[in-house]
């Protein structure tokens, strides 16, 4: 009995070996999603317009032209434009910025390369951009603006696109995602307008504004009467005003988390896109990291 009871144990044992050996072998657990690249910061962002410069001035002076990169404003002047600012005193100190958007204009107006480009002869002037952008040349692009059959054209060639080539990798597809991105605002503005949340938050704002003695509707009215008046004093009064109101109602984060919600809700139609295009943008802060020094 003993022995049969071995024999029996033995065959089992082999046909347990057996067929460990011929399952087929567990699927390995899926691999999560890719997290979306995150956005870049403001500072990044200038440092890839920088690093943008710097690559159109080393492509220029090869082919045997001057080319000056423009000024570089401060991190702190070059703020972003919101719907509504709530630096008290970033305010204080530029109002609505619009000493600094004087400077920037009279750098354009000023700018020395396009004296130098008008110094040229004509055949040199053509060569010069010819190597700059493509001149005529250059090859067109296209995208399609989102929630319509409008189109937006560019044409590159030359330096600038040997720019873009070592910032985004594919000139062509930055340029359709960028516009994808940065025209996907008329799809949900509407919508954040008629938020509760956000138009709790601004009649809030109004109400404090009009307690400080300004009776604007919201953050653009108050930007439009300022501007009309071309008094920097006055300018700083109302900006001091809007970001004391702005932060006391938290407008800002409510607008700026709106967006956020809403932007995310066109992801189902424009996810690869909104994707795409931050993959690039990383990839160009990545590269440029390697071109200029980082914006302070």
């Amino acid at each position: 009995m003993e022995r049969l009871l071995r024999r029996a144990g033995a065959a089992v044992a082999a046909l347990l070996a057996t067929g460990a050996c011929t399952a087929p072998a567990p699927a390995p657990p899926a691999a999560p999603p890719a997290a979306p690249a995150r956005e870049l910061t403001q500072a990044e962002r200038l440092r890839v317009s920088d690093a943008t410069e710097v690559l159109l001035q080393r492509c220029m002076r090869r082919a045997g032209f001057s080319y000056w990169t423009s000024p570089r404003l401060s991190l702190e002047e070059s703020r972003p434009s919101d719907y509504v600012n709530d630096d008290v005193e970033w305010a204080r100190k530029h109002g609505y910025g619009s000493r600094i958007q004087a400077a920037a204009d009279r750098y354009r107006r000023t700018n020395p390369n396009g004296a130098y480009r008008e110094g040229l002869s004509p055949e040199r002037r053509r060569s010069y951009d010819e190597v700059l952008d493509g001149g005529r040349r250059a090859r067109l692009l296209t995208a399609r603006i989102p929630g319509g059959t409008a189109s937006v054209h560019k044409r590159l060639g030359g330096c600038s696109e040997s720019a873009e080539r070592e910032l985004y990798g594919d000139p062509d597809a930055w340029f359709r995602a960028d516009k994808t991105v940065t025209n996907l605002q008329p799809l949900y503005v509407s919508r954040i307008l008629r938020d509760e949340r956000f138009t709790t938050a601004l009649a809030a704002w109004a109400r404090c504004m009009e307690r400080a003695g300004f009776g604007y509707a919201d953050p653009s009215a108050a930007r439009e009467a300022t501007a009309r008046t071309a008094d920097f004093a006055a300018e700083t009064r109302t900006a001091v005003a809007e970001a004391r109101c702005a932060r006391e109602t938290s407008l800002a984060a409510v607008a700026r988390e709106r967006q956020s919600h809403y932007l995310d809700s066109l992801r189902g139609t424009y996810g690869g896109e909104l994707d795409a295009h931050r993959r690039m943008e990383r990839r160009a802060s990545e590269r440029a990291a390697g071109i200029t020094g980082p914006r302070t």
